[in-house]
């Protein structure tokens, strides 16, 4: 095992650094950009302009013709897309907590959560004393919510903890994915089924844009990511159009951009997220497809027409 031992660079260094590899750039305008995204960053956009050597690794040199702009232009477009991604995901997760909360809610009643026997799927009693710890946590985070004060000072004398309906928007997509997980198949497949989805779908799918949800939060490089579990592909019978030309991979983005776009349609027929979704690619007509996994005519899959 090596030693690391690189040392930390200046601002300005480090813009020196990128010149003498190759990357076209006026030293100011790096200087400024470096101080806004530190170096390790960049160097994740800046990756796939690397030079590669006679055996195909990559080298420190950039190809010719790699400018900052360019570079810039793919970061911008890569922030834009979580945007994007956050805020249809953040339709999914509302829409999957208002069916889960309201089935469990008429099934156990408002502090059914406090039973562990109601979620038979959390088999171990240490998953289901975590779970409920972090629903304490994510309560007292959430202290000065009105919602919270006004509940604590009129019942908090006979109830330590919230009625689940509250909980509801107060929990994390973790903590909820796990109330998801621990219900009973029955109440799973009914919630899966709202979406038209069976429950092992619903559940890959789900599992999936957690995921993609953390990525984007943490403001993790996604346009050209491949993700190492990839989502399940629905049944060829049932959908027939997610088996249809042109294929779109489902280790890449644009496999979970086309998920976003087929369960948003199940929630809402009013939405101008897709219509955003495409100004921006026209906006980035550089950006490569193929790395996302779309191919050139991706926007004329049945999945997309709709």
């Amino acid at each position: 095992m090596s030693v690391y031992q690189k040392q930390p660079l200046s601002f300005e260094a480090q813009a020196d650094q990128l010149l003498a590899r190759g990357l076209q750039a006026d030293r100011a305008t790096l200087i400024k950009r470096l101080r806004a995204v530190n170096y390790y960053r960049l160097s994740g956009y800046l990756f796939p302009f690397r030079q590669r050597d006679a055996n195909g690794q990559p080298i420190d040199n950039f190809v010719p013709g790699t400018t900052l702009d360019l570079i810039w232009r793919r970061y911008n477009f890569d922030r834009r897309l979580r945007v994007l991604l956050l805020d249809v995901i953040e339709r999914i997760e509302v829409g999957v907590r208002t069916q889960l909360i309201y089935r469990f809610a008429h099934a156990h009643g408002a502090f059914g959560h406090l039973e562990p026997n109601n979620l038979p799927g959390l088999n171990k009693i240490s998953d289901y004393l975590e779970w409920r710890s972090k629903l304490v946590e994510e309560t007292e985070q959430a202290r000065n919510e009105q919602f919270v004060k006004h509940f604590r000072t009129k019942y908090g004398d006979n109830h330590r903890e919230l009625p689940i309906w509250m909980l509801c928007e107060l929990m994390s997509f973790g903590s909820m994915l796990t109330l998801a997980r621990g219900v009973a198949p029955a109440m799973q497949q009914t919630v899966a089924g709202e979406f038209g989805l069976p429950d092992e779908l619903f559940f890959s799918w789900l599992r999936s844009l957690y995921s993609l949800r953390n990525a984007c939060a943490h403001h993790s490089r996604i346009w050209n990511r491949e993700f190492g579990t990839a989502p399940k592909t629905p049944g060829k019978n049932k959908f027939p159009d997610w088996h249809s030309a042109p294929e779109i991979p489902n280790n890449r983005v644009g496999y979970l951009l086309t998920i976003c776009h087929f369960w948003l349609g199940r929630i809402t027929h009013t939405s101008q997220w897709r219509k955003r979704l495409f100004a921006l690619f026209d906006e980035y007509p550089e950006i490569p497809l193929a790395d996302m996994g779309l191919p050139p005519d991706w926007r004329n899959h049945p999945l997309w027409k709709v």
